[in-house]
Order: C-alpha cells, then sequence, then structure tokens
C-alpha cells in the first residue's frame, strides 16, 4: 500500500535567530524538498501541515522558514524532527518511483524467476542508487543500474539481471 505522506528530511539546526532551521534533505535534489509550499510534520497517526513561507538551498542543505516558528527556541526544539511530503507534491518523471515503495519488494531474478531476497535499504551515493537486499544468506548489495535491473512491477517485484557471483 502507497504511503501518502513520505518523509524527505530532518531538521538538524537553527538558522540564524528568526526561526530559520536547517534542514538535511533526503529527496532526490534540496532543490526539490525547497520547492515544497507544505511540509508535514508527524503527530501521531496523523500528519499536519506546516506551510513553507521561505526556502532556499545552502550547500547541500536547505534553510527554510515555517509558518509559526518565528524565534530561535521555537526552531531549536524542532532540531531532529522528520518532515514529511504529501507524495502528490513531490515531482516524478516518468518511470521514476518512490524508494518508500520500492522497499519491501521481492528481488527476483528476471531470467530464471528465482527470488534473491527482499530490498531492503536503497542508499543514495550520488553516483546510482546501490539496493539492500536482505536474503536468508544476509545483506547483498546491487546497484540500481539499468544494466542490472530490468523491470520495477509494483504489484510484483524488482527484477533484475545480475552478473555471475553478485549474489554468491
Amino acid at each position: 500500500m502507497e504511503k501518502q505522506y513520505l518523509e524527505c528530511g530532518k531538521i538538524i539546526n537553527t538558522h540564524g535567530i528568526a526561526g530559520a532551521v536547517k534542514l538535511e534533505s533526503w529527496c532526490d535534489s534540496p532543490e526539490v524538498l525547497a520547492s515544497l509550499e507544505t511540509v508535514y510534520f508527524k503527530k501521531g497517526e496523523t500528519y499536519e501541515p506546516v506551510e513553507v513561507l521561505r526556502a532556499s538551498v545552502f550547500k547541500r542543505f536547505v534553510l527554510m522558514t515555517l509558518e509559526g516558528v518565528t524565534d530561535i527556541d521555537a526552531a531549536a526544539a524542532l532540531k531532529e524532527t522528520v518532515i514529511y511530503a504529501n507524495r502528490d507534491e513531490l515531482p516524478i518523471e516518468e518511470g521514476q518511483h518512490f524508494i518508500a515503495d520500492l522497499v519491501g519488494l521481492p528481488v527476483i531474478d528476471a531470467d530464471s524467476g528465482r527470488e534473491y531476497g527482499i530490498l531492503d535499504d536503497v542508499i543514495n551515493t550520488g553516483a546510482s542508487d546501490i539496493y539492500v537486499i536482505k536474503s536468508e544468506d544476509g545483506e547483498k548489495m546491487m546497484p540500481a543500474v539499468d544494466e542490472f535491473v530490468k523491470e520495477i512491477d509494483l504489484e510484483r517485484g524488482i527484477f533484475v539481471t545480475p552478473i555471475e557471483g553478485m549474489f554468491d
């Protein structure tokens, strides 16, 4: 089942004395996070919308001013808070998928049908993502590139053609 709200970053510090916060972006780029007009805080099982008044990219971080956060004390109280975005407000290109939708899918050999394990995590290295696959033999890693990933079907799984020895 698709999650409507996706983790998109974490408040890691304050910025200045007027209530701005510094965020670590978990989006494809800090620019994606900075483009959001609304972010959400998770409170129990609900997601509370917070309007983004201003946002900019600073190095690889995002500086953001949020509605209701008007001084350094309010900003400091938010440190370590994970922020969420509504999936409908995040840009995604045709053929791309949100990581949250991939985690938990079986990783299957496109030719033999052998199941290698379950996608447990995706590590973003900058150049390309790395799939972390949990199997009965432990963790395996595989570059998430077209050479190996042949098809992603959110109903059936991730179909791959690994090179010899990749999962041994």
